[in-house]
């Protein structure tokens, strides 16, 4: 029986398809590319480390000298799968395919220093190859994505449904790297309460990696958790009321 539900059966009452979309785009740090083979047309899968922009974007880090570039360079469109893993059969856990096409962002383009820094905070080893010259980075125009949740939990999803708004936070997306490195600096026990507490994650050295308006990516070697916040935060000021609130109902749980 396929775990897809037909066509216009009502979901399951406790299943909310957005935010368990969104939780897997931004904790998963790899998953399958499946890119259109420039000789045959035919689907081509490869194993990728992924990140995410401000707006839940997925970034990818690849060499031109690959397979799966040189199919880009002649066809932009490509899927991406980000798949939850854990004992048992691997079809019980949630998987969610992002459609789109991907485009190079070129290393003098502005925002190339802000895709690296969130992409290196994921996937830190990667340093000792993100300078070279073969590699670059490349970002996804999402259309759409297929939620697989288990059987009957599944949902077909738009852009705006897995993506982060982004409108009038741009004062947020400039001040995340200060605000990034102040957390993981200044307060790791802050950090360490939001895993515990409200994530039921162990004890561990937790860092930040991303802060966007509606949430904190948090990682512990290679845990990656993400803390929704409660309400949107658009500038530092509102970031800073909303991890103090966080930080002083931890303590109190």
């Amino acid at each position: 029986m396929p775990d897809r539900l037909p066509e216009n059966a009502a979901p399951p009452a406790d299943f909310t398809p957005g935010p368990a979309a969104r939780d897997l785009l931004r904790r998963i740090r790899a998953g399958t590319l499946a890119t259109l083979d420039r000789n045959t047309g035919h689907p081509f899968a490869s194993l990728v480390n992924i990140g995410t922009d401000a707006d839940g974007s997925p970034i990818i880090l690849i060499s031109r000298l690959s397979t799966h570039t040189a199919n880009l360079e002649a066809d932009g469109r490509a899927s991406i799968m980000l798949a939850e893993t854990g004992k048992g059969d691997a079809l019980a856990h949630p998987r969610l395919t992002v459609l789109g096409q991907f485009i190079l962002v070129p290393r003098e383009a502005a925002d190339e220093g802000r895709l690296r820094r969130r992409f290196l905070a994921h996937h830190p080893k990667s340093q000792l190859y993100a300078g070279f010259a073969d590699f670059a980075f490349w970002r996804m125009q999402v259309v759409s994505a297929h939620l697989n949740g288990g059987f009957a939990r599944a949902a077909d999803l738009t852009a705006s449904d897995i993506l982060t708004d982004i409108v009038e936070a741009q004062a947020l997306i400039d001040a995340e790297e200060g605000a990034v490195a102040h957390m993981n600096e200044d307060h790791g026990a802050a950090l360490n309460l939001y895993a515990v507490k409200f994530l039921g994650a162990p004890d561990g050295v937790w860092r930040c990696t991303g802060i966007d308006p509606d949430g904190l990516d948090l990682q512990n070697g290679p845990l990656a958790l993400r803390l929704p916040f409660p309400q949107r935060v658009a500038d530092a000021g509102a970031l800073r009321m909303m991890l103090k609130q966080l930080a002083e109902q931890a303590r109190a749980m």
